[in-house]
């Protein structure tokens, strides 16, 4: 089977930073509107378009008086130089598929070379009690919600009429059907609040972000896959992710860069720092771009100005 693939950046900024009115929810304490884009430069002319306070989405108001819509000038070739980067060794080292930590291995490298300073390995205290159990399974709930406040152009009126309809994909068919059957998740040890209320998600945060202030770091980084990603259609392949464990619940921004291809298939080194400190990400990240430039047009499709 011939792969097409296009290698992305993707921005998962700040929750808070960008606004998810109009998009329909999956799990809305952690979902995030942001831009998936070809380039970093592409990404940030999306961003500059999104960002800011939205009275649509109340979450929205923390990003006041935090975001600039001059982004555009702060991308430097020569940001990384003399910047801190902790390396999340937590995560690259657990279970993973050697051709990507050989990438990775090689994506640290290219940041030394670029004049970063690398404190491996930056530790989280606790990291594995910290990060768990913060799925809040309220699919049904905020999926409905979202219907009765689009009623006027939604097709259908609640999940169990998606179900009836059979117009899914086969493969989330168990899924739409298990989260059909919970009625409310919620419960004191799990109230489902969103990253600035709930404190669990406050204390995951924290965690990562005390370890950072400890090794003095700008971000850490890590894999975004330590395996190569599925195929579309291929659910089988799917091993895993390190993107959902950290910025989803803990609310930090996230950036995904191409750190090179296995086979056919692209693998992404993923930077993570504070609360909206896209300010100090963005300009990391292009620099790395720039120089290792890792992505591949798909093939089949022309040059685009």
């Amino acid at each position: 089977m011939a792969v097409l693939f296009w290698i992305l950046v993707g921005i998962r900024s700040t929750l808070g930073l960008t606004s998810r009115s109009g998009i329909v929810p999956l799990y809305s304490r952690n979902d995030v509107g942001g831009p998936m884009a070809r380039t970093v430069t592409d990404a940030v002319r999306i961003l500059q378009v999104i960002a800011g306070p939205d009275p649509d989405d109340a979450i929205t108001r923390y990003s006041e008086g935090k975001f600039s819509t001059d982004l555009l000038s702060l991308l430097d070739k020569g940001a990384l130089k003399g910047t801190r980067i902790g390396v999340l060794r937590h995560l690259s080292e657990r279970e993973h598929d050697p051709s990507i930590a050989d990438l990775f291995a090689r994506a640290l490298g290219d940041l030394e070379k670029l004049g970063a300073i690398l404190i491996d390995p930056v530790q989280v205290d606790n990291f594995d009690a910290i990060s768990a159990n913060h799925w809040c399974r309220m699919f049904k709930k905020d999926l409905q919600q979202f219907l009765a406040d689009n009623a006027a152009r939604a097709p259908v009126k609640n999940l169990q009429e998606v179900i009836e309809s059979g117009k899914y994909s086969s493969y989330i068919e168990e899924d739409l059907k298990r989260f059909q059957s919970i009625d409310d998740p919620r419960s004191p040890a799990s109230p489902c609040e969103d990253m600035y209320k709930d404190e669990r998600r406050v204390a995951f945060r924290e965690g990562v972000v005390d370890a950072m202030d400890e090794a003095n770091v700008m971000a850490i980084v890590f894999p975004s896959w330590n395996f190569p990603p599925a195929r579309i259609g291929t659910p089988d392949e799917y091993k895993g992710d390190n993107s959902q464990v950290i910025a989803p619940h803990t609310g930090l921004p996230a950036i995904t860069v191409p750190m090179g291809t296995v086979g056919d298939l692209p693998a992404g080194l993923q930077f993570v720092g504070r609360l909206f400190s896209e300010f100090d990400l963005l300009p990391i990240v292009y620099s790395y771009e720039q120089v290792t430039l890792h992505r591949q047009a798909p093939a089949g499709f022309g040059a685009i100005d």
